[in-house]
């Protein structure tokens, strides 16, 4: 049998079958605190168990990944002032990771619960966006990680619950405007939710009701993700409420909105239900050029899969086999990200429950919960990977957000987790196969200057893909504005890479060579080009 087993593997290998992904929690390595194990505090108030973004975006330009985590406070700190919102670790030399926080500006107090990053005044340096409970930030990046809060001045305090926030470019008048969700109403006089559209002075005007995104119904929002869905070329908007239907706001082209998730079969459960839904995020799953959605959801639901047919959405959770193997968790993160470079984006989720005292009940789910790795099998199938993938090895934790990027810039896409009560995770993706991949960081100049809303489509001989530019998915969380392809094994150039920019004009790369990571100025072409390691050495 053991003659068998390992010639089992070496044909696998040899036909290239299903390549292996695999990440491990590099804490230590990187120099932040491990997760530890440590009893959590009771966990009896609404707003004790919604915070939990995370960002990874790069504060000073110097080509490398920092982390930012919102930090809650506690009942008690929060009637006494509220604590610091938002912590930021920069990423130094060596792949290790400073606590820069005290100085960086960051030093509104409150009760922080989300994130969301854009370049909002064009200046090429990235800003930060915090909602947060009674209160929200605005802090304005002048450079070398140096922020300044700008909020009152801007006029994006709000007030109330609020948790995800989006940017994107609505009007494509090449300022991005911003989405934000809010919660349970904890004013009577404040909608559920809000959209500020960029004034292009630094200052931003509230104009949800003008634009139709009031939510009168007063829902409970959460995840909101933008993505063109309809491929009009024009933003459209996804947001996902808490135990009722869910928004997909269509952008009609003249500043207002029009919700069609309920007719476009995107608002609810393939039952019918309204779940209860968290995290979202936008990705070409199945790589017909349609953005897909992803949803988590509360426990004894399953992690919701919306198959964009075009001028429908089909719930094909479990024909994915998403099913049955999310079904039982509470699910928070989520998002469509390519882990092995094989050219199908792969599913993760993040897990954890409210309540701590369900440990005391025996038979249900716990407080700390796994985490979740989906590998696309290209056939509308997904595979659980997750006990393979190491995701769980450590100790598991109660989670919320995750934001991806390539953290360490090998060209694998890597995760951080919030953890409830503990220092995030930092997975690092260590996959090893011979697939291709490439990236791109894009630069507007008549679009908005991190090109949010950007999309680009890669073409090389049969395979096509096709990402976009986000400000805010997963839940209330930012990823890596740079845009990661996996290519497999077989693709070492690319014959076309179409750049659709925020604005809505395109631009065409020809015979773009694999394994490197590609800066594109609009109406310029590829500045820079940084190859990628080696596919024989790559090591995490």
């Amino acid at each position: 049998m053991r003659l068998i087993f390992v010639l089992t593997l070496a044909l696998s290998a040899a036909f290239g079958q299903a390549p292996t992904i695999h990440f491990h929690l590099a804490n230590k390595d990187v120099g932040l605190p491990v997760p530890g194990t440590k009893a959590s505090a009771e966990m009896k108030y609404i707003v004790q168990q919604m915070a939990g973004g995370i960002a990874v975006f790069d504060c000073d330009n110097d080509g490398k990944l920092d982390i930012a985590a919102v930090t809650p406070s506690t009942i008690e700190g929060y009637k006494a002032g509220g604590d610091l919102m938002v912590r930021l670790y920069h990423q130094d030399a060596g792949f290790k990771f400073t606590d820069i926080t005290q100085k960086s500006g960051l030093t509104r107090k409150g009760w922080g619960m989300g994130l969301a990053v854009a370049d909002y005044d064009n200046d090429g340096l990235l800003d930060l966006y915090v909602t947060g409970y009674g209160g929200n930030a605005l802090y304005h990046n002048l450079g070398n990680c140096k922020f300044e809060d700008v909020t009152d001045k801007a006029g994006v305090a709000g007030g109330g619950f609020s948790t995800g926030a989006a940017w994107g470019d609505y009007d494509r008048d090449g300022n991005v405007d911003l989405f934000v969700s809010r919660y349970i109403h904890t004013d009577a006089r404040n909608l559920s939710e809000i959209k500020t559209h960029n004034r292009g002075d630094g200052t931003f005007e509230e104009v949800s009701k003008k634009a139709g995104v009031s939510d009168p119904e007063g829902r409970l929002g959460l995840g909101a993700v933008w993505g063109d869905f309809d491929n009009d070329g024009w933003p459209d908007l996804f947001v996902g409420n808490d135990t009722e239907p869910s928004y997909l706001y269509r952008n009609k082209h003249d500043g207002t909105f029009e919700d069609q998730a309920l007719l476009s079969g995107a608002a609810v459960s393939a039952e019918g239900k309204a779940m209860g839904s968290m995290g979202v995020d936008a990705g070409d799953f199945d790589r017909d050029g349609k953005l897909d959605i992803t949803v988590g959801t509360f426990a004894y639901q399953p992690n919701n899969l919306f198959h964009n047919q075009g001028d429908e959405f089909n719930d094909i959770t479990w024909a994915a086999k998403l099913g049955q193997p999310t079904f039982r968790w509470v699910k928070w993160g989520t998002g469509f990200y390519d882990f092995d470079n094989d050219g199908w984006p792969d599913i993760m989720v993040a897990a954890g429950h409210i309540y701590t005292a369900i440990d005391t009940l025996p038979g249900e789910p716990q407080f700390r919960e796994p985490m979740m790795v989906f590998r696309n099998t290209g056939k509308t199938t997904f595979d659980n990977v997750s006990d393979s993938s190491g995701v769980n090895d450590e100790p598991m934790q109660s989670r919320r957000g995750i934001a991806f990027g390539d953290l360490n810039n090998d060209g694998n896409v890597d995760a951080v987790v919030f953890n409830v009560g503990e220092p995030p995770s930092i997975l690092l993706n260590d996959s090893k196969n011979t697939n291709h991949r490439i990236m791109f960081k894009l630069v507007g100049t008549k679009s908005n200057k991190a090109a949010i809303g950007a999309r680009v489509t890669i073409t090389a001989g049969s395979l096509t893909q096709m990402r976009e530019v986000k400000g805010g998915n997963s839940y209330i969380s930012q990823s890596d504005l740079r845009l990661h392809f996996g290519l497999g094994p077989d693709t070492a150039r690319i014959e076309k890479v179409v750049i659709r920019w925020p604005n809505g004009s395109t631009e065409e790369l020809k015979d773009v060579s694999a394994d490197a990571m590609y800066t594109v100025v609009e109406g310029a072409g590829i500045k820079e080009r940084v190859p990628l390691p080696a596919l024989t050495t790559a090591k995490k």
